[in-house]
Formats: structure tokens, sequence, C-alpha cells
């Protein structure tokens, strides 16, 4: 590794290349996930979560009535903190189970038996522990059955079995989602789709893969590297979380800055709608302008209109140099004009752009294991990992050379450090594995507005909490945690809808990259205006009729006004404590369909 000093300009400016087939992830297994972008711990290479929580809280009976919160205590063991378990309550902090919903039979159990053998029916309840608790362990559900298809005509027979008789069901994959959107709230059937994991084809010319819905985003990254691809997508649980998964979530990570989203990349679907009826929208063209782009509205659905089974995915090529280098920023404003000049000097080969204020430092160094400084003698409140991907290493390093040093001169950053080898880039990606908090806020907001959020959040807490910001600035994505001794309604209050209301005010929204689950029922409304939802109910009506996939969820709880009127509310967003924000807004929901 070397340094870069605004004092010394002669420093030896040394990048790394990765031969083809050769990635970060090969670094020693000591210094863990190389590139996480959630902050989950997992076991490097064999996708097997690690939980450092304990559960406590009883499973709720089929036959409950009353409202239950749906919470979990456990020990937070990077925090040393007693925590629980979710960082935003659901809706009001209770859901009902919904009278529609048929309870689960004997006679169930036996049909589905015949249409999936006994190997594809789990019933056993400590098999059924994984699949009912979500993947940071705020949720937990009380699921009695998980269904493992292997085909998509299975999966239809499900469906169409489960839509006459009433029965909910909630699609899931690798179960590695934040906000509780995989995992049951009651008894709902577990639909899994872990053992669909055939790769179909593959274009080498074209870039175009074909896969099953559960084929691992790891395994199938490992399969085109070595026919020289790559997916267009990276993520902290890519060894557990599938890309039927990651595109029912439009799941982002680390490469939408040179790549795009799910949006741009999936050229086509096979979903199952929510009766059984198979729409094969698995189309391989990269331009098709006839009629409506259906598929678009089951990418980031969170498995609410249809469980997609198979996916066409483009992706792009394998390239053989990588760099990656760590700065050190005074404040958030050279960070955002350091951000303006990769963008100016590095161009196409600029890959990632990410950011992580001192606390967020101090907190993975004083938690994470293996973790280690890039710039130890640094003490700078901000820092950035900056990556460029390209073809031709020389090209690529006298370019990244040449951004650098434009960023001394101008004094946009104060230090840095480029890697020279794999394993110190590895270790300037574990920097950026955020360790797990108390609560934990997903949002997208514009670029100038990025942290003065966290400032805002750090003033209003003040001593009672820990506030930490770092994300994707390429995208404009911020993760906001507060980290706390223990869980505290009190806290809770100031956080919520406090942070909701916030990034309304900018036009934000509250959800970038982990949808909306369980853990945001009703923030739908600071993102989106209630004509919007309206369209979504409309879309849900239509293609899932009795509302069995993945109730109680946001866009599975919003019914049409066709159905259950149209009642308006007069809401004025502005802070809890009365405090007028800078921008106050008015908003009144006309037609706005119910929530349940």
């Amino acid at each position: 590794m070397k340094s870069l000093s605004r004092n010394s300009h002669n420093w030896r400016r040394l990048g790394w290349a990765v031969k083809r087939g050769e990635t970060i992830e090969q670094a020693p297994a000591s210094l863990g996930s190389a590139r996480g972008s959630s902050g989950l711990l997992r076991d490097e290479g064999k996708g097997v979560r690690k939980s450092q929580s304990r559960i406590v809280s009883r499973a709720l009976s089929v036959s409950d009535a009353k409202p239950v919160v749906r919470q979990i205590d456990s020990w937070c063991g990077c925090c040393s903190s007693h925590q629980r378990g979710y960082g935003s309550a659901p809706g009001d902090g209770q859901v009902y189970r919904d009278k529609r919903y048929a309870e689960l039979k004997d006679a169930d159990i036996v049909h589905f038996r015949q249409i999936l053998g006994e190997k594809g029916v789990v019933v056993d309840r400590d098999d059924l522990d994984w699949a009912n608790t979500d993947w940071m362990h705020k949720y937990r559900g009380n699921s009695q059955l998980l269904l493992r298809p292997q085909t998509t005509q299975q999966v239809s027979e499900i469906l169409q079995y489960c839509h006459a008789g009433r029965l909910a069901v909630v699609p899931q994959g690798g179960n590695t989602g934040l906000v509780g959107g995989s995992v049951p709230v009651f008894d709902e059937v577990i639909l899994n789709l872990g053992a669909m994991n055939k790769i179909l084809s593959f274009d080498e010319a074209s870039g175009i893969l074909v896969c099953e819905a559960g084929c691992i985003l790891e395994t199938l990254d490992n399969y085109l590297k070595s026919r020289g691809h790559t997916m267009p997508l990276d993520l902290g649980a890519k060894g557990s979380c599938q890309i039927g998964g990651n595109v029912s979530t439009n799941a982002g990570g680390l490469r939408l800055l040179r790549y795009g989203s799910l949006h741009g990349n999936v050229l086509g679907l096979e979903v199952v709608l929510a009766d059984g009826t198979v729409l094969d929208l698995l189309g391989t063209l990269r331009k098709d302008n006839t009629g409506y782009d259906v598929k678009q509205i089951f990418i980031g659905a969170e498995g609410t209109l249809g469980v997609v089974t198979k996916v066409s995915v483009l992706t792009p090529p394998k390239l053989a140099s990588v760099n990656v280098a760590f700065l050190a920023c005074e404040d958030y404003a050279s960070c955002q004009k350091t951000f303006a000049e990769a963008k100016q000097q590095l161009g196409e080969i600029l890959s990632a752009f990410e950011f992580l204020d001192r606390h967020s430092l101090e907190l993975v160094l004083k938690h994470l294991d293996g973790a280690r400084d890039p710039l130890p003698d640094s003490k700078e409140s901000f820092y950035l990992v900056v990556e460029t991907t390209g073809s031709n290493q020389t090209h690529d390093k006298e370019k990244l050379d040449a951004f650098l040093e434009s960023a001394l001169e101008k004094e946009l950053i104060k230090d840095g450090a480029v890697a020279q080898d794999i394993s110190q880039a590895a270790s300037f990606w574990k920097v950026r594995e955020v360790p797990g908090a108390v609560y934990k806020y997903d949002l997208s907001l514009p670029l100038k507005d990025l942290y003065s959020l966290v400032e805002d959040m750090r003033e209003r807490l003040r001593d009672s909490a820990t506030v930490i910001g770092y994300g994707h600035m390429g995208d404009g994505n911020l993760h906001l945690n507060v980290v706390a001794p223990s869980y505290d309604d009190k806290l809770v209050s100031q956080i919520e809808p406090y942070v909701y209301e916030r990034t309304a005010a900018v036009k934000g929204s509250v959800s970038a990259e982990h949808g909306l689950g369980l853990m945001k029922p009703k923030a739908i409304y600071y993102s989106k205006p209630p004509a919007a939802v309206q369209v979504m109910a409309g879309f849900k009506d239509l293609l899932d009729r009795h509302g069995i996939l993945n109730p109680y969820k946001p866009t599975a709880s919003v019914k049409s006004t066709k159905t259950f009127g149209t009642p308006t509310f007069d809401v004025t967003i502005c802070r809890s404590d009365e405090t007028p924000l800078q921008t106050k807004l008015k908003v009144k929901f006309e037609q706005m369909p119910l929530l349940v």
C-alpha cells in the first residue's frame, strides 16, 4: 500500500491488476468479505449466516386474535448492547391476522406432498425456524409449512391450490432481506425457491444469462467469471441471496454506479401469478417495444404480485484491471467535490464511490475482526473508497494517478492510499463493512442533502445514541445507523417519523435498495403520492385479487378503492417535536387507498 501526500508528489502510485478469473474475494479468509454493502456477516464462500443474536421471543399461535408486535429481543455482539429487534415498528406497532385467510389443515399438507413429494414439504419446527426468522433477527413468523418446488409447474400447482383455498403465501429466496419482506408475519405458507437453482443457458457473445430464481448470486458470479463475465450487482449477502429475491427487491449494491439497476439489466422474467397462471416474459432481447414492458412491475414488487421463477439478465464482461483507493476528506463538501472530480477524470472506468464518516470507521475498527485502518495517521472526518475497473491497467493507472494528483492539488483530499495487491484491496473494502446497529435506515437522498440528515439526527439525539452515516455516494444512498445501549420507545419516537419526514422534505426515498417489507408499511406515503399508490393497488387487485401473496407487507396491504372506498386525510408533515422544518409540507391525501 502506498500513501498519498500533498507535500510529496513523487509518491509511487501503484494500482493492482486482477487476472481474468481472479477477484478481490480471493483474498485471505481472515479479511472476511471483501466487498460487503450491507454490513452483514457471513461465512465466506459458504453462504451460511452467522447469527450473533439469541432469540428469546415466543412464537405466536395461529389462532392469536389480539394485535401483536413482531419483535425479537436479541443480543448485538458487535455493539455489546441489548437490542429490541426492529428499527421501525410496522405501522402503529400492531399487526392483526387477516381472517380472510384459511388456516392450514392436514389435508393441505397431503395435497402438497402429492405435488412435491416428501422432500419438498418441510413441517419440522426446527427446520422451519430459520425460514420464519429474518436475516437481522428483527421479525419472526409462525409458519407451519415450507414448500420447496423444483419446477415452474410445481409452483403453478401450489399457487393454484392456495388461491382456491385462500391460503396466504410468502415467496422466499435466500431470506437475506433487511426489512422483513421475506418472512411470514403469522402462519403463511413459505414458498422457498432454493431448489430451483439451475443455470439454463449463457451466450458468451451477448453476455445474456438465463437461470432459475433459486440460483445463489455468488454461484452465478463464479460461473460467469470462468467465462469472462460478471454479474451486474454485488452484495454483502451474495453467498446466500438468490437471484429471484434480488429481482423481487430490485437489489442495488456496489456496482449500481457502473452497471445500473436491475430494471435495466433484467431482460426477461418468468413469473407465476397468484392463481397459478404462468406468465412467460423470459425474453433475451435488448430491444422489444411491442406493448407494455410488463416485467418491470415485478422487479422490486417484493413478491406481492407474482413469484419469479426464471430470470434473463444481461451480464457485463469481467474486466482485467481493477484499482482501489482509500481517501480522507476534511468535510462532506470535499467528498462531493471529489466525487465530481472522479466522474470528470475517471469517466468510464469509475465503478464504485463509497463514503463513510469517522464514527463509522471507529465502529468498524473496534468491533469487526480483522479490520485495519488504511490511514492510521489520518484523523479526518470522512473517508472514501474509490474503485476503477477497466481493460487496460496502464491506461487505468494513468487516469487514477491524474485524478489523485488533481484532488491533492485542489486540496479536496487530505490523505490517501492505493492498494497494491488483492489483500490490501480487500482490507480497504472491509472497512466499508459497518457492523449492525440497533436502528438501521436505508434512504435515498439528493447528494447535497445526503449527510445533513446524519448531522440533524446527531443533534436531535445528542448523548442518547451514537449516529453514524455511510453508503453509496455514487448513487445517493445513505445508510443511517443509530446505535444505543438498549431498545427504548422514547428513542424510537425521536427517530420516527422524523427520519422519514426529513427524507420527504428533500424529495428523497424512504427505501433506496432494501424495499419496504414489514418495517415500513405506512412510510410509503412519504415517498409516493396517493395517485401512485392507487395505481399499485390496481395492479395488486388485478394480479392477486384474493391478496394471498406476501400479505401484511405495504404493497400487499394497499387495497383498491374499488373494494374499500376512498377516505380523505389532511396530513401535515413536520417534526415530531413541533419544530418547523425548513421545508414544511402540506399533503392532502385525496382518494388515498386504505391501509390495513
